[in-house]
Parts: C-alpha cells; sequence; structure tokens
C-alpha cells in the first residue's frame, strides 16, 4: 500500500484522481486532502476515503470543516500554513493540483522532504522552476509530470538521450475562439469563454485555454522541467486533442503521445509510475477518428504566446510576475472589468513595467522573493485594471 496527500482535492485534477484511486483503495492510504471553498465535497472525500487530516485553504471556513467530520476521527485545519504542514507529512507520492501560484509553498514543502510529487501545478514550475528544481536535486525527491502535454514529452523521452532532442511539440486546442473572427474577440463573454470544446476543466483553467495563457505558461513549464532551450519549444493547433506532444530527434524522427482528452491518463500514469496499469478512459478507433489536423497559432489571436517567449528570454524572476499578472487580469475579465482581449494588454503592461527590474542579474531565487514578485505584480495589474475603459 502507497501512502498519498493530494493538495487540490476539490478541484478538477483532484476530483479525477480520487476517481482512479476509490476504483482502488487496498492498493492507497491517504494521509492528507487539502482544498478550497468546497467544504461538503472535502469532507466526503475525506471520509469516504479515509483521510488523517483535511485542510481548506479558507481559515474562515474551518469551523464548518470540522462540523463536517464531526466524528470521524479525521483532522483537520485551515489556512496556507496548515497546507504546508499538510505537504511536508511523510507519503510515498504527493498530488499538487492546487490552481494558481498558492499551489508553490506547499509544493516546495514536499519536495524539500523528499519523496515523489507529481505536479499538475503548472504555476509551481513557471514562478520558481530554478528553485523548485534545485529543491528536488537537494532532496533526492523526484518530480513526475500530470499536465497532459508534459506527461506526453515526458513518456515520449523514456529511454532516450535528451541530447538528442531537436524539437518539442506542444499541442493546444485552441480553445473556445480558434474559429471566431478576430473582431469578435473583444466582445466575448465570460460564460463563452468557460466552454470548451474537448476537455472538461475549471472555469478559470477553461478561459486559459480560450487565451491560450494557459499555453504560454505550458511552454515555460516545458523550459523548465526539461531542461530545453526555448527555441525547440513549439506550439501547434491541433483541435481534435488526440496528440498531446510529439518529440523530434535529430534522426528525424517523431515520437507522439496519443490519446483521447481525459486527465485521468497522465494523472494515471504519474501514480502509478514507472509501472503501467489498466486505466478506464476511452480507447480510441483511430478509424472512425478518421484524420488530424494541425495548424500554426495566430499570434495575432494567441498573444500570450509572444509574453511567454520574453519570459523564457528573461529568466529570473519574470514567470512569477508574468504568471501574477495573469491571474489578476483573469479576475478582472470574470469580474466584468475588463474585456476579454484586454487580459494580454494587462500582462504585457506589467511585465514591461517590472521585468527590468527582476532579471536573472537583479534578483535571487528564493521563496520570499518570488512571493514578493507575485504580490507586486497583481498590485500592479490590478492598477492597470482600474485605469482601462
Amino acid at each position: 500500500m502507497k501512502s498519498l496527500t493530494i493538495l487540490g482535492a476539490t478541484g478538477s485534477i483532484g476530483r479525477n484522481t480520487i476517481d482512479l484511486v476509490a476504483r482502488e483503495p487496498d492498493r492507497w492510504r491517504i494521509e492528507a486532502l487539502t482544498g478550497g471553498r468546497n467544504i461538503d465535497r472535502l469532507a466526503q472525500d475525506a471520509r469516504r476515503l479515509g483521510a488523517r487530516i483535511a485542510v481548506t485553504c479558507e481559515p474562515a471556513l474551518h469551523g464548518a470543516l470540522r462540523d463536517a467530520l464531526a466524528g470521524s476521527g479525521i483532522e483537520t485545519a485551515a489556512g496556507p500554513a496548515a497546507l504546508v504542514e499538510a505537504a511536508s507529512r511523510p507519503v510515498d507520492l504527493t498530488l499538487s493540483a492546487i490552481v494558481g501560484a498558492a499551489g508553490l509553498p506547499p509544493g516546495l514543502a514536499a519536495l524539500e522532504r523528499g519523496g515523489t510529487l507529481a505536479l499538475a501545478n503548472k504555476e509551481t514550475l513557471v514562478c520558481a522552476g530554478p528553485l523548485v528544481m534545485a529543491s528536488a536535486a537537494a532532496s533526492g525527491a523526484r518530480i513526475l509530470p500530470v499536465d497532459s502535454e508534459h506527461s506526453a514529452i515526458f513518456q515520449a523521452l523514456a529511454g532516450e538521450d535528451t541530447a538528442t532532442v531537436e524539437r518539442v511539440v506542444i499541442t493546444a486546442s485552441g480553445g473556445a475562439f480558434r474559429d471566431w473572427p478576430l473582431d469578435r474577440l473583444a466582445a466575448a463573454t465570460v460564460e463563452q469563454a468557460s466552454t470548451h470544446p474537448n476537455w472538461a476543466m475549471g472555469q478559470r483553467i477553461t478561459i486559459d485555454s480560450a487565451s491560450m495563457f494557459n499555453k504560454a505558461l505550458e511552454l515555460i513549464e516545458a523550459q523548465q522541467f526539461f531542461g530545453l532551450d526555448p527555441a525547440l519549444i513549439e506550439v501547434l493547433i491541433h483541435p481534435q486533442s488526440l496528440i498531446h506532444a510529439l518529440v523530434g530527434f535529430h534522426d528525424g524522427a517523431l515520437m507522439a503521445h496519443v490519446g483521447p482528452p481525459d486527465m485521468r491518463h497522465a494523472i494515471g500514469y504519474a501514480l502509478n509510475w514507472p509501472q503501467r496499469r489498466a486505466l478506464p478512459v476511452e480507447r480510441l478507433d483511430l478509424a472512425r477518428i478518421g484524420q488530424l489536423s494541425f495548424t500554426a497559432p495566430d499570434p495575432a489571436r494567441y498573444p500570450a504566446l509572444a509574453l511567454a517567449r520574453e519570459v523564457m528570454a528573461a529568466g529570473g524572476l519574470a514567470g512569477a510576475v508574468f504568471n501574477a499578472a495573469k491571474e489578476a487580469a483573469l479576475d478582472g475579465f470574470i469580474a466584468g472589468q475588463i474585456g476579454f482581449t484586454a487580459m494580454s494588454v494587462v500582462v504585457e503592461r506589467v511585465m514591461a513595467r517590472m521585468t527590468p527590474e527582476i532579471g536573472p542579474d537583479r534578483a535571487a531565487m528564493t521563496l520570499d522573493a518570488v512571493l514578493d514578485a507575485d504580490r507586486l505584480a497583481r498590485i500592479r495589474a490590478r492598477e492597470i485594471i482600474e485605469t482601462m475603459d
């Protein structure tokens, strides 16, 4: 039996993880489940899986969580410090699926104690890639990618010499607006942006898919995780979402990972690594599918991709600034303060103001420095949003 902690258990990745774990209860002992405001689901899953502790990130909801688990014998806690403590508990595997930069401190805590971190929180590497990888190396911890694209790259590289890699292609569905006329994008609504053509995901990541900010984060994540030259990483629009990534080698071969748009595959691969076990995902009927198509992304439709290239070129704390500005801009869009296309404008302006201050020669890569850059970028993004029509 393996011990497991799930950080972000109430989100879409967490729920898919619980679906897989609950199918094999004799294989898993659940140490900790953490979540946000969905106390009923967190408590229900903690009882069902027999977790030792349940943690909400919302201190004001601790009483509700404690009441929901009364008589169960399950420990409860709340707040950011409690998340870090839960992540620090010794387990065989920690799955980090907390959304946004909030996942960085508990993810680092899991790495610092060693063990294996299954990483679905892409912001951890975007904001602090060098710090995260150095922490893993120092403790002997292992990081397994859970993003479908990075899991696909990881699998395509199995047994290969990374020195022979010539290119890496990350695919993108193109999101909700891939076929919209450009002049309609500025008027796109939150409801329209929250509907994904292929994947069933949470609202924030679905909107990020429509704007391609999600893919921009994945570009940076791939650079940090695999140590790639940014020039080797490409993005292609692949509307079918069946090929998740391709790796090209210097003999001209392309290794593609093909599978259904179901996050349980990447999650299950990380849960079972280094073995492969049967998973309850669709088996593709290639004859029925018939064809797969690819196009280059339109820079005018997806300015987030060019901004990601700037982040990779700048280095230092630029990733923390980029992500924080993106999260603040997304908040502004969801709140109706700015339009859909204004999100990239906000991020671009914050980066222009801050990136010269936080390059690799200007700021040390520490957790405090990352969190400070994150805080300042959010403040500046909100200031910019307030001045926009």
